[in-house]
């Protein structure tokens, strides 16, 4: 009975896991067995070939993404949670690293990071282009209109954002179930015309290609790696759905309907090689070609909105763990703590995207930019996961590398294949992925400098408590002051006794906790300490992917204190430090100047810890680091 009763919440689970997870690799039949046979690679479209080619793209998935991530990596979870920045605070929790060690594992974390971000951008402008690329397949009329008409459906896709996308992500599921199923049936009635395209599952097809064509091969696979797009996302996603539904949806649907199409996509170049050009619309009847042209778009929209969510969600991470400053965080969803909009990086993101339609034209010359992301992506997964395995699992040296090395090789050969179309656009990923790593690291040591400045410049906290408890100036209320160090004085609370020369009857030393896993259950929220009649301290503890709110975590030390909560009766007083530039050993002069400019364009902390910002006093100072 048990059983029965969890069977519809796995299907509704898996169906969902559908919509969100598959979305990327599931468009990528749009444009990717036509890049393997571009022109520049100069590979003739025979019986050997084809079949070569296919036979990569098959190995590749079954590798890559179903024995890679479906099978290995998405056991790594952090308390259910995947993707690169979960990884690596998994990663960092070994007691067994060094100081050179954590650094390095830092660098590889935040690179693959900073590379999604580069993906998040080319994601959409590829998938959507190629889409609509279909209507010039139609009829040539339409030609003129395709960069109008990718830029439009782009704009709206990003306008509707700050709204959220609860009211039709209940859609995604089956629309893009409906595009697989798709899939795989366009595949299978060509199949049938050809059915010795099945044979594309031998290795040996693929063995013998890279044998006749070592150098066309090795350049192939930097269009075959536009397969498995999206293969990290898989793991990325497990949080939100869990392991079980995505493996389910991977090969029950997706897997098997992607195949079909690579398969049947192939078997159509075997009789009419001038399909080349576009295969995937040529392989569709002329009668429903219009229909899937839009079901393509939609598709591609779909995959675009599940990357723009993930931008979002591993820059709140970053900015959880102290690698970003804080932008505006706004809940679309009143259930969902995953539906978040960043406006900022909204704008960012379509700026750049339409920068990047307009610059490159054409989803074959995107498709240059694409690959080199994704596969150094997925090399900081494979090193990240290695580690793990060693250091955290304690597997030894022997069975760790048995499981990595063929990995980590098809990863450099990928990485290796992509890195020479550099040139061709994948300097843009790089470009992106660049700015990104150097602005998180400068933020992290900027934020570092900072605090060991301010530890420097102020007082042992027993010390002050007990100097000033009986000396001071008493007020009515409770005041409360955020501070990231439970040793010594918050500047705020200095500068208070120094300017306004009076302390309030209750003060709350407040702390907020960052932790290395992704939630924290609310009845650990909060640690209290009576220091004594007129100081206590609040520790509050969040995951790296929840939004504290600093009044409901008051709300509950003042509960465990057994003091009154009443809002109208409290100020949060917070520090805002104004930096000055000076020439020391902290940073490169340029590098100053970068955190002095985040700094002082971060949202407030009271927006970013939810404080009623009638409830709020600012103190300021300068700073020189």
């Amino acid at each position: 009975m048990q059983a029965m009763q969890q069977r519809p919440a796995m299907s509704a689970l898996t169906l969902a896991a559908l919509g969100i997870v598959f979305g990327d690799i599931g468009t990528s039949p749009l444009y990717a067995l036509k890049e393997c046979f571009h022109v520049s690679h100069g590979i003739a479209l025979n019986h050997a070939n084809v079949l070569g080619v296919l036979s990569l793209i098959f190995w590749s998935l079954m590798i890559v993404v179903s024995i890679k991530y479906v099978m290995v990596i998405m056991h790594a979870d952090n308390n259910g949670e995947g993707g690169i920045m979960a990884l690596l605070a998994l990663s960092l929790r070994s007691k067994r690293i060094g100081a050179k060690t954590r650094s390095g594992l830092i660098a590889i974390g935040l690179f693959g990071a900073a590379l999604f971000f580069g993906d998040g951008i080319i994601t959409p402008a590829v998938s959507v282009l190629s889409a609509v690329e279909g209507l010039s397949i139609m009829t040539p009329v339409f030609t003129p209109f395709v960069i109008p008409i990718t830029i439009a459906v782009l704009i709206g896709l990003f306008m509707i954002q700050r709204k959220g996308t609860g009211s039709v992500g209940r859609f995604f599921g089956p629309i893009t179930l409906l595009w697989f199923v798709s899939l795989g049936v366009l595949g299978i009635m060509s199949i049938i015309q050809n059915p010795s395209i099945l044979q594309m599952a031998s290795p040996h097809w693929a063995v013998i290609f890279v044998v006749n064509h070592p150098v066309a091969s090795f350049i192939t696979m930097s269009a075959v790696v536009l397969t498995i797009t999206g293969g990290e996302a898989l793991y990325a996603d497990m949080g939100h759905f869990g392991r079980k539904p995505i493996q389910m949806a991977w090969f029950a649907v997706v897997l098997p309907c992607l195949l079909l199409n690579y398969a049947g996509q192939g078997a159509l170049l075997l009789r009419d090689p001038a399909a080349i050009a576009n295969p995937f619309y040529k392989l569709i009847p002329e009668m429903a070609l219009l229909p899937m042209i839009i079901l393509a778009t939609i598709a591609t929209v779909i995959a675009s909105q599940a990357v723009i969510s993930g931008v979002f969600s591993i820059a709140r991470q970053a900015m959880q763990l102290g690698y970003l400053p804080r932008f505006t965080v706004m809940h679309t969803s009143e259930s969902e703590i995953g539906q978040i909009y960043i406006p900022f990086l909204n704008w960012l993101l379509l700026g750049a995207i339409l920068v990047l339609v307009v610059m490159f034209k054409s989803s074959s010359n995107l498709a240059s930019a694409y690959g080199l992301a994704v596969t150094m992506t997925m090399l900081c997964d494979t090193l990240l996961v290695g580690f793990v395995m060693y250091n955290l699992w304690r597997w030894k040296a022997p069975k760790v590398l048995l499981i990595v090395l063929p990995f980590l090789t098809l990863d450099l050969v990928f990485f290796g294949a992509t890195s020479m179309k550099i040139i061709a656009g994948g300097w843009f990923p790089l470009l992106i992925g660049s700015i990104a790593f150097t602005i998180m690291m400068t933020w992290k040591r900027g934020r570092q400098l900072l605090f060991a400045k301010l530890q420097k410049d102020t007082l042992p906290l027993d010390l002050f408590i007990n100097s000033v408890s009986t000396t001071a100036h008493t007020v009515t209320g409770t005041a409360v002051f955020m501070t990231a160090s439970q040793a010594i004085v918050p500047h705020a609370l200095l500068h208070n006794l120094k300017h306004n020369k009076i302390l309030h009857e209750t003060n709350i030393l407040m702390t907020v906790q960052t932790e290395d896993v992704p939630y924290i259950d609310e009845a650990t929220r909060v640690t209290v300490e009576r220091i004594n009649e007129r100081f206590s301290r609040i520790i509050a503890r969040y995951g790296f992917k929840e939004q504290p709110n600093v009044p409901d975590a008051v709300e509950l030390g003042l509960k465990e204190l057994g003091l009154p909560f009443d809002m109208m009766m409290i100020s949060f007083f917070v520090s805002r430090e104004r930096i000055l530039h000076t020439v020391g050993d902290g940073m490169a002069p340029w590098r100053e100047k970068l955190f002095i400019s985040m700094s002082r364009n971060t949202s407030a902390v009271s927006d970013f810890f939810q404080i009623p910002t009638n409830r709020v006093v600012e103190m300021g100072s300068q700073i020189e680091i």
